[in-house]
């Protein structure tokens, strides 16, 4: 599938030391490369049925941001993001607008790119649509049925029976609990508000996840050597992860509402199906609250990237204040923000255009302190203050320091 244009990014002299993230299944801060000249990394796409708000953009922001500082650090990065372009929401959402949900996908998804693009975030090197990989998909749940991880569970208002994983079969790379370190009531809990089906009669054990639903009347299928049916939203992530990447990764990335069970589930099929853990470092962005409640499709209290731009905002200054938060952090969006990003934008911009006069300093020392906050642990507030620093202090403006900013911070200044 089609992604996005590629925005230009400059090449600038030196590098940056290799970086290291937060790592959720550990709690500690690690390099996700392992020291290897390669990193992997997978980021969980949109269900493409509302508009990109801006806990989405928060999140595809700070994997660029890793990405960028990879490239910079002389890595071969290599980066694959899904849309999950079939799943129950989209379904639902197209039921209650009385449209096709194709169609209703194909429009958020061309939505997407172009808030993505308007952003400058850089695409993923493979872009994939769950609706190409189901036969794929199928064929990954018939080994798991075969090897024993998937079992049927009695399905009489379908053409066939829905498959499960079961959850407590050891693998050689995963045990329920490992990446989320929650308890079995809090599993629970999280798996009925989260996509799961903890109360489905027929399960060996209520954390089950569903891995193929078997055709229902008026819903969407495909045919398979499985019978009839489409993926469970777990599967599709650890297919096409392990097939475009190759396993392990370096870094399984989303928001933190995703650790689980999505990641987590996604990381015992990964296991079954390869006996290789899913990632190195599974990395969570925090999430964003507006009007005192987490932004959400479901509340419908959403502050879209698109709606920002169409009342007249500066792409820029959305990004960097978006980048005045530390990617891990919970925090709130006040109208205020984009009103003190704008003013900080004006303020580089200025300075880019040699309006600031002062003495000169060293640009390496500038750029040296930019590439080091953002090596620990993604500090883009650290390097955002650092930009302001070097205008307080008079700091004459470089060309060397104008690329550095394009190319880590994604902030081409005029």
């Amino acid at each position: 599938m089609r992604a996005w244009q590629v925005p230009s990014v400059p090449d600038v002299p030196g590098e940056s030391p290799r970086p290291v993230v937060h790592d959720t299944a550990t709690g500690h801060p690690v390099d996700p490369t392992r020291g290897e000249d390669r990193a992997a990394l997978y980021v969980c796409g949109i269900t493409p049925y509302d508009a990109t708000h801006l806990g989405h953009a928060a999140t595809y922001l700070a994997f660029d941001t890793l990405v960028r500082v990879w490239r910079d650090a002389g890595l071969d990065v290599e980066y694959a993001q899904n849309t999950t372009d079939v799943d129950d929401p989209l379904l639902e959402r197209a039921a209650r607008d009385g449209v096709d949900w194709r169609a209703l996908a194909a429009s958020q998804i061309d939505l997407f790119r172009r808030d993505m693009e308007a952003l400058r975030i850089l695409p993923p090197d493979d872009y994939v649509a769950v609706t190409d990989e189901v036969e794929r998909v199928a064929e990954a749940v018939a080994f798991l049925q075969e090897t024993g991880y998937a079992y049927e569970v009695p399905t009489p208002d379908s053409e066939g029976d829905d498959l499960y994983f079961d959850v407590n079969r050891p693998t050689e790379a995963w045990a329920l609990g490992d990446e989320s370190r929650l308890d079995r009531e809090t599993m629970l809990a999280l798996s009925a508000e989260r996509g799961g089906d903890p109360d489905r009669p027929g399960k060996r054990d209520p954390l089950d996840p569903l891995l193929w639903r078997a055709a229902r009347a008026g819903e969407p299928s495909w045919d398979t050597d499985l019978g009839p049916g489409r993926p469970g939203w777990h599967i599709e992530c650890s297919v096409i992860a392990g097939d475009r990447l190759g396993l392990p990764i370096s870094v399984q990335g989303g928001g933190s509402d995703l650790v689980f069970p999505h990641h987590e589930m996604s990381a015992g099929h990964a296991a079954a199906l390869a006996h290789q853990p899913l990632a190195n470092a599974f990395v969570h962005t925090g999430m964003i609250a507006y009007q005192g409640t987490k932004i959400s499709k479901s509340l419908g209290n959403l502050v879209t990237v698109r709606g920002l731009l169409d009342d007249g905002a500066d792409p820029r200054a959305i990004r960097l204040a978006l980048l005045s938060h530390k990617y891990s952090d919970e925090w709130e969006w006040f109208d205020t923000e984009l009103d003190s990003a704008t003013k900080r934008l004006a303020a580089w911009d200025a300075w880019s255009s040699g309006a600031h006069t002062g003495h000169v300093d060293d640009a390496a020392d500038v750029i040296a302190r930019i590439r080091a906050r953002l090596a620990d642990d993604l500090d883009t507030p650290g390097a955002v203050a650092s930009v302001d620093t070097a205008i307080a202090g008079g700091t004459s403006v470089t060309p060397e320091i104008l690329d550095l900013i394009d190319a880590l911070l994604g902030i081409r200044l005029a």
